[in-house]
């Protein structure tokens, strides 16, 4: 329940905000003539549908398991990063192409005026903070969505440094720097929609959580009493979740009961050690050494 109210009020902050910064914008960049400024409005603009896009895979990832699902929801955080990853893919190669059009068009560029310049500067100012705020109670929920999400303001942020650079040096005689500054935030953009797809792409292929995180508990597991050693540890993330599949080794001479109460406790403690994990599937295997 908490975790839904958090994500309702990061939604209502992230949807209320863009959409009052993206209109600014788009007044400031039409009225002040600055192309830079007007692809700044659209990539705020785009915030809107992702927050949006995060807020029900979060919702969606918490429902539990049922008989369809019977490893739970928690995959649609990656399907709402993927979405968000691919969408900001998008508006990052519509700003290039509008760069490329504007430069290539063969018609002088207009010089912006202070208005553009102004807005690149609140909205630096608004998306940072709109982007720390995310991310500490994306951080606090440790969901995927709205880390992405995140990094949604934290790039608006990066285009808006790009917009006023731009619209800086076009008003000191460098008009052509406009367009040049669109594309320099499309890279910007390009970089982190890259990223929040491979680590999507990463929860939703079973890819193991890392050397070091296998590693630690490995060392963990061996030292739970009656854990001969360890003959096999594959870690998978699920999501936010992470899945073991662990055989160990016993005595071989102790009774199965015996057996199976040291894999019930291996099984508790590193679920209680380790709350990422959801679940560790444990075969035991007499030790014949």
């Amino acid at each position: 329940m908490e975790m839904t109210r958090i994500a309702k009020r990061l939604s209502f902050v992230g949807i209320l905000g863009n959409i009052l910064l993206s209109a600014f914008k788009l007044y400031a960049g039409i009225l002040g003539k600055s192309g830079a400024m007007v692809s700044d409005a659209v990539h705020s603009l785009s915030d809107v549908f992702a927050t949006c896009i995060a807020y029900f895979g979060v919702i969606l990832s918490k429902r539990p398991e049922d008989r369809e699902h019977p490893y739970g929801h928690e995959r649609m955080e990656c399907v709402a990063s993927l979405i968000l990853g691919l969408l900001l893919a998008g508006t990052g190669l519509g700003i290039g192409y509008s760069g490329i059009q504007k430069l290539f068009a063969g018609e002088e560029l207009e010089i912006p005026t202070m208005l553009p310049l102004f807005a690149a500067v609140l909205s630096i100012a608004v998306k940072e903070g709109m982007f720390r705020y995310t991310m500490y109670y994306a951080k606090k929920m440790d969901s995927s969505a709205f880390k992405a999400d995140a990094w949604h303001h934290r790039s608006d942020a990066l285009s808006s440094i790009g917009s006023f650079a731009g619209i800086a040096l076009a008003r000191m005689g460098f008009p052509i720097m406009d367009p040049i500054a669109g594309l320099l935030i499309c890279l910007v953009i390009l970089k982190v929609a890259y990223d929040i797809l491979k680590d999507a792409l990463d929860k939703m292929l079973d890819t193991s959580c890392g050397k070091d995180l296998e590693q630690n508990i490995r060392s963990f597991i061996a030292k739970q009493p009656g854990v001969e050693h360890i003959d096999l540890l594959h870690t998978r993330q699920f999501g936010n979740k992470i899945y073991i599949d662990l055989e160990i080794a016993v005595k071989s001479d102790i009774s199965l009961a015996q057996a199976h109460e040291i894999a019930e406790r291996v099984h508790k403690n590193v679920e209680q050690e380790y709350p990422k994990v959801k679940h560790v599937m444990i075969h035991v295997n007499p030790d014949h050494e």
